[in-house]
């Protein structure tokens, strides 16, 4: 048996195991790359940790630990309560609300699992506040973080330009970043009248009868100024210090988080407002986006320093900040990339790419990569699949056979819509925050869903951006 046969059986087997078992994919991967390497190639420990991605890594952290600063002092949260103010008590535009936050924050960095697990606790408390179908919330936040999620300085499109970029092959991230959000967009309209949404056009939030405790499993949401967790008069101890039941005259009501603690619904202590550290954390997202944009930094260092920054000026919002970094996702994506490093030094990558190639239909071969794309995603990391498939597709892409943007675009799309699985981690995080009453019906048909999407996603992409032959 060749060096790369036992090299893609082993890929197998480490997408397998982790699915099917409580090992984590990426130290799995490593450890693959660690046997196989050794044992079966004959590579020494320099060469395995030479295929290690340190600029990816430092990415992932670096922009995961800002959002987790970003988290600690308020700056998440006032960008949500502020998006949410917008909508002027709109109960239909909450989700849209929902959807476009996740993706601004996706857009701007943020790992697609921690954006989905920032916004949907704060979507299910709109849920149990206003009567909406959490499956629709749920999905609109998972399609949100997709459709920002392929943006240049995202970590889904750096995943994808980066590899489009090392193998010299057509690239254009600007018109993937459109197509992905664009798509996501489409998709949503049909869940929003699918599960619920129709029923939501005329309500207004000052119309609603609040539920009698003001609290939930899934959190709850009161009007700013409205004591919680009682029926007095009078305002909790660390509440805002106003007192009346009812919400501000001019404006509507202004709709405020509000979490649980022991039982019962807390107010925020302080009202949802600019402060200097927030003002400071938004000119580091915003020189984030400038400086990766339009001069060419990397996204991982510029990350680094603004955090650094920000831990100088504000020490206690950085707190607890580095145990919050996505390092589940960093240790997964890391140790992908390390054993697909080693199939590409052993020739694995070009033998896979050779068979696709082969095939005498180039359209039935690209049909069959996004295929697997979406239903190993389904139950396995986004970011994981994007590692690993992209190059897999790279010999197949060379013999210009099918459009590479084209193909490329259709792959990263029918592999990231699919995180509505519940066996996917955005999925799973939607479904965890839902209300427990309602928690297995969510379960089920996100799992429907997704599954649904495995088998939609690669044929409606293959045919808009692969068969017409135009990218």
């Amino acid at each position: 048996m060749s060096d790369q046969v036992i090299s893609i059986i082993g890929l197998v087997l480490v997408f397998a195991v982790a699915t099917v078992s409580s090992v984590h994919m990426g130290a799995l991967a490593i450890v693959a790359a660690f046997v196989i390497g050794t044992a079966v190639v004959g590579e020494s420990a320099d060469d395995i940790f030479g295929g290690f991605p340190g600029d990816l890594f430092v990415v992932l952290v670096g922009v995961t630990f800002l959002f987790a600063i970003a988290k600690n002092n308020g700056t998440v949260d006032w960008l949500v309560h502020r998006a949410t103010e917008a909508v002027g008590g709109r109960i239909a535009l909450i989700p849209w609300v929902m959807f476009l936050v996740t993706a601004v924050l996706t857009a701007s960095g943020a790992v697609v699992p921690a954006a989905v697990g920032i916004i949907a606790p704060i979507g299910m408390g709109f849920c149990v506040r206003y009567r909406i179908n959490p499956v629709l919330m749920g999905l609109l936040i998972i399609n949100g973080a997709s459709a920002g999620g392929f943006s240049p300085i995202s970590i889904f499109g750096s995943i994808t330009n980066g590899v489009v970029e090392r193998n010299d092959l057509a690239g254009n991230p600007t018109l993937l970043f459109v197509s992905s959000f664009l798509f996501n967009v489409v998709l949503s309209l049909v869940v929003f009248f699918l599960f619920g949404g129709r029923s939501l056009i005329g309500r207004r939030a000052e119309d609603e009868v609040p539920e009698e405790s003001g609290e939930s499993d899934g959190g709850a949401l009161v009007a700013a100024g409205a004591p919680a967790g009682t029926g007095s008069d009078k305002p909790e101890p660390g509440g805002n210090g106003t007192s009346g039941g009812t919400a501000p005259k001019s404006g509507g009501p202004v709709l405020a988080p509000v979490g649980l603690s022991d039982g019962e619904a807390v107010v925020p202590e302080e009202p949802m407002r600019l402060n200097a550290v927030r003002v400071l954390t938004l000119v580091g997202l915003l020189s984030l986006v400038v400086g990766s944009l339009f001069f060419d930094l990397d996204v991982g260092l510029m990350a680094l320093t603004v955090t650094v920054v920000l831990t100088l000026v504000s020490p206690e919002s950085a707190k607890g900040a580095v145990d919050r970094c996505a390092w589940s996702t960093v240790l997964l994506v890391c140790g992908i990339v390390t054993f697909v490093s080693m199939m590409e030094r052993i020739g694995t990558i070009d033998y896979l790419g050779d068979s696709v190639a082969s095939i005498d239909a180039p359209l039935l071969g690209a049909l069959l990569i996004c295929i697997i794309g979406a239903v190993v995603s389904a139950f396995a990391s986004t970011t994981g699949i994007l590692g690993a498939l992209i190059p897999l597709a790279v010999p197949f892409l060379q013999g210009g056979h099918v459009g590479a943007v084209g193909m490329i675009i259709a792959l990263a799309i029918s592999s990231s819509v699919v995180d509505s699985s519940p066996f996917s981690t955005s999925g799973a995080l939607v479904t965890a925050n839902a209300p427990e009453e309602q928690r297995d019906t969510v379960f089920r048909r996100l799992m429907v869903w997704g599954l649904s999407m495995a088998a939609i996603a690669p044929a409606v992409t293959w045919v808009l951006f692969v068969v017409p032959g135009w990218l």
